[in-house]
């Protein structure tokens, strides 16, 4: 900018200055350069740092003489991405969309570990051994981060597959120290039964959190973490191929969802409330509804929301340390969203026995909306509360009616009973800050269908 004064008069003079900034890019390999890895191995990696400052633009983390980059911030967090195994040795076709969703989300030094060199192998069991190999040169530069002055404690690593075990590997080198590891879909082939010590362990850092979404293939099935999710069981995710006519996305669409749910984590409007339980049978029978009291937001959320509800849970538990599993289901499409709605029902006299309910509600623009139901049956015993735990497939908002139905057991059947329930109430667990729909004293009304009788409970 210049200032340039003629006839007593400013002039203004601004010039603008082009720089032609080389961005880093994420070595893009293919099948021949992993055809030449049986022959000659070569293990090379890079580290590209995002920033919001430079978002699209990958900038090297460390300059000449080991300098750190300018646009790096000691005071901010700072996020690892670790891919894992590419054998025909191109980029994640997610990588783009994590960079861009991250930074949207937080103001954070983001690095991606780009170790394709050493990943694109058809030998699987090199890549595995080059895991710890990535692992020893990161604590280098981690170090290196250590000695500007950078903290452990604001180290996030999120690992995919392979590179979980890379962030477990890491964790072990700094005896535990760092903040976060996230496991997505953690690899299981060369990793499953194997001691803590030959894998990711809760052990690695202050929180992992670690997400299931393959663990019959290639994921493992073995609880790692502080907190373990396995999405619809865990195993098999709605919406991906069920043969092998689809192709490659057969192999892998259940291994990378865990990437897409928790890119979907970051959506505003699909909150993945999950629910600890001994196991999937357990959650799916409905006999995992609550959450505990421990604050008012108190189930655990898969993706980037975990840790608070960690830190809110270890502050208030004792007998650290606290581990724990984790059920949700989701939908068949990005952003896999699903709405978690919890039935509170108190009979209101002693012929409400052993049977079932089941419920629909009609909302704003008189709208049915019918719900799937985690329950069998219920024995109502003692005038007792009892909890329905349901999922909608989309969120419900401005109930109007709660239609209820109670199918009786054969031994609890009674022609002559008036069936009564003293008080309902609807409460989202998806977004449990909203207005709580409560009946009080409903009354029972009886219809026949089918040649078996039901009794519709109507709160409006």
């Amino acid at each position: 900018m210049y200032c340039v004064v003629q006839d007593n008069k400013r002039i203004l003079i601004v010039i603008t200055i082009k720089t032609n900034r080389k961005c880093l890019e994420f070595s893009k390999l293919n099948a021949m350069y992993s055809l030449k890895d049986l022959f000659i191995t070569n293990l090379k990696i890079s580290l590209m740092m995002y920033t919001r400052y430079n978002s699209t633009c990958a900038e090297p983390l460390f300059g000449s003489n080991n300098s750190l980059n300018a646009h790096f911030n000691l005071s901010k967090k700072t996020v690892w991405i670790i891919h894992g195994f590419r054998p025909l040795g191109s980029a994640p076709v997610w990588l783009p969309m994590f960079i861009e969703a991250f930074l949207k989300e937080e103001d954070v030094n983001l690095i991606v570990v780009d170790w394709n060199h050493g990943a694109a192998t058809f030998l699987y069991r090199r890549a595995v051994k080059n895991t710890r190999k990535v692992a020893a040169s990161l604590s280098v530069s981690i170090q290196n981060l250590l000695n500007h002055g950078a903290s452990l404690d604001n180290f996030h690593f999120i690992g995919m597959s392979l590179g979980a075990h890379i962030s477990g590997f890491v964790g072990k080198l700094f005896h535990g120290q760092l903040g976060r590891i996230t496991g997505l879909d953690p690899a299981g082939p060369n990793f499953s039964r194997k001691p803590a010590d030959s894998r990711l362990d809760y052990t690695d850092a202050k929180f992992v959190d670690v997400i299931h979404t393959d663990s019959n293939a290639l994921g493992i099935v073995e609880p790692l973490g502080h907190i373990d999710f396995y999405p619809n069981g865990g195993k098999q995710q709605p919406g991906c191929p069920a043969n092998l006519f689809s192709g490659v996305n057969y192999i892998k669409c259940d291994h990378q969802r865990a990437v897409y749910l928790f890119l979907a984590s970051f959506e505003t409007n699909c909150s993945f409330v999950s629910f600890p339980c001994p196991s999937y049978e357990d959650y799916k029978n409905g006999l995992c509804v609550d959450c505990g009291n421990l604050s008012k937001d108190s189930c655990p959320r898969l993706g980037n929301q975990a840790k608070p509800w960690w830190k809110d849970l270890k502050e208030k538990t004792e007998g650290w340390p606290f581990r724990t599993i984790a059920f949700l289901d989701t939908s068949s499409k990005n952003p896999f969203c699903a709405y978690y709605f919890s039935l509170s029902i108190v009979p209101y006299n002693k012929t409400v026995k052993d049977g079932s309910i089941s419920f629909s509600v009609l909302s704003q623009h008189d709208q049915f909306s019918h719900p799937r139901l985690y329950e069998k049956s219920k024995p109502f015993d003692n005038l007792k509360e009892f909890k329905i735990l349901a999922l909608f497939k989309r969120d419900i908002v401005n109930i109007s009616c709660i239609y209820i139905t109670y199918m009786p057991s054969s031994d609890s059947y009674c022609s002559t009973c008036q069936y009564k329930f003293q008080s309902l109430m609807l409460k989202s667990l998806t977004n449990p800050e909203r207005y709580v729909h409560t009946a009080h004293t409903t009354s029972v009304r009886i219809w026949t269908a089918h040649l078996l009788e039901r009794y519709a409970n109507i709160a409006c």
